[in-house]
């Protein structure tokens, strides 16, 4: 598969309007990029039939952590309606299964088939390719920094 590159993707605004004050927001640029890459990730999983929620519940279904349906919904900012409904149809498709929590059997957790394992590792390499193009014109060292510091920023100094 073909992932298209920063540059190809990648609109310049008029030179004028990097003088504008939201050019220097946080927020605008988190978000910006995060428009441009969610652009390159669903390109990148569309062959696997998954978007990123969709791929974000099946990493997590992956982790080997066992998390419960609101343990997802609260880490990755979804209404618990959005993971169920997620949840839902890959489960349909038989790439996780829920299963009564071992501390408390009201909560659910979402586990990975086998199916959803293998499925998880091809659609894995292809969003990292795509995070590759995306921040492509970063050093290695820059990416992992960049990591570094928005970890730092969602949940304070050692995460």
């Amino acid at each position: 598969m073909a992932t298209e590159t920063q540059d190809e993707l990648r609109t310049e605004p008029a030179d004028k309007l990097f003088a504008a004050s939201i050019s220097q927001d946080a927020g605008f640029l988190l978000a910006k990029l995060h428009a441009f890459g969610s652009v390159l990730n669903n390109r990148a999983l569309a062959e696997f039939g998954l978007k990123e929620r969709s791929y974000s519940v099946l990493a997590l279904a992956n982790s080997g952590l066992e998390p419960t349906q609101r343990e997802m919904a609260e880490f990755l900012s979804l209404d618990p309606s959005q993971i169920v409904a997620l949840i839902d149809e890959l489960e349909k498709r038989g790439l996780v299964i829920r299963a009564p929590g071992r501390q408390d059997r009201r909560a659910k957790t979402v586990s990975a088939t086998d199916e959803g394992a293998a499925a998880f590792r091809l659609a894995e390499a292809a969003a990292r390719r795509a995070e590759s193009a995306a921040l492509a014109a970063l050093s290695a060292a820059e990416v992992d920094g960049l990591k570094d510091l928005l970890r730092k920023a969602l949940w304070g100094p050692g995460a």
